[in-house]
């Protein structure tokens, strides 16, 4: 089994908090540093649970295209402003942050009241600012999901008309790149190459714990087919044709042939396919001739028996 190492050599944190980390991994064989970093960079992306504000409600606004007196901003920048904090909530029900404050201020994310459950990774990002005597109250909604949840523009639900819904990006990761280097000659001349895979978050989770995140839910795909065994199902019994399943009685054959059929426990057509010529002839008191004229009548409905029995 190939082994290669994962080395971190760059990792730094931001102003607003985020976090970027670049690692090392290799030596990997040919082709294996594109596979590596096309799968982690996906799912890195688009497959890591995160947090989010989903809903903003203040007091007296009921529609995102109103404005607020005494505040600068409207409420769609306000809406946008929220959209924009980083949160990491660890509870998967819903949390509510609230503010009430009187201006002059400057509102930050930090100024939300939350419980314990969940942590404003930027308390900075800014979100209103209200004037001397003017006051302002807030409610956010912030859940858990993962990738990207539009505002469903069409839906009929008016049971909170103040409330406004935001398109929610939940993803953690706000940037994957990777570049492949090749590195020395291995063994038997074979050419090694090395993924360089930078990752920044949000800073609601380390790109240490995203990247290994990303990988165990790539072993979590693969497992079922590693221990894949097929099991072949039986093949269904033909159901059989319509011909088959007449009667005995709607042959017409003679009364002798016919007891002798019926004390030999057949019934119908389809009791008599199992049958060949020569089957026919040890049936008890049954001839030649009674064989022959159970023979002529299957041939009119389009059966035929074989002559004599399969070795």
């Amino acid at each position: 089994m190939l082994q290669y190492q994962i080395d971190r050599i760059e990792y730094n944190i931001s102003e607003n908090r985020a976090q970027t980390g670049v690692f090392l991994i290799g030596p990997l064989d040919r082709g294996q540093a594109i596979t590596l970093g096309n799968a982690l960079r996906r799912v890195l992306i688009g497959g890591l649970e995160g947090s989010a504000i989903t809903a903003v409600r203040i007091a007296g606004v009921s529609h995102e295209y109103a404005t607020i007196p005494g505040v600068r901003e409207d409420v769609l920048d306000i809406m946008l402003n929220c959209k924009q904090v980083s949160i990491n909530s660890r509870n998967s029900e819903l949390e509510i942050g609230r503010l009430a404050i009187t201006g002059p201020a400057h509102i930050t994310a930090a100024d939300f009241q939350f419980s314990s459950q969940v942590q404003v990774i930027d308390g900075k990002s800014p979100i209103a600012t209200i004037a001397q005597d003017y006051s302002i109250e807030m409610e956010v909604h912030v859940e858990r999901g993962v990738g990207y949840r539009p505002v469903d523009r069409h839906s009929d639900d008016t049971s909170a008309i103040d409330l406004l819904k935001i398109d929610a990006v939940f993803m953690p990761v706000r940037r994957v790149n990777y570049t492949i280097d090749e590195t020395a000659v291995g063994e038997g001349g074979a050419a090694r190459e090395r993924l360089r895979l930078e990752i920044q978050t949000n800073g609601s989770m380390t790109p240490e714990d995203a990247m290994a995140e990303a990988a165990n839910q790539l072993i979590a795909l693969f497992q079922p087919i590693a221990n894949l065994t097929m099991v072949e199902e039986p093949n269904p019994e033909p159901e059989p044709s319509t011909e088959a399943q007449i009667p005995l009685e709607e042959l017409n054959l003679s009364v002798r042939a016919y007891n002798c059929l019926k004390r030999a426990q057949v019934n119908s057509v389809s009791d008599l396919m199992g049958f060949s010529y020569e089957d026919l002839l040890e049936i008890k008191n049954f001839g030649s001739k009674s064989a022959d004229e159970v023979i002529e009548a299957l041939e009119r409905i389009g059966i035929s028996l074989p002559q004599s029995r399969p070795t």
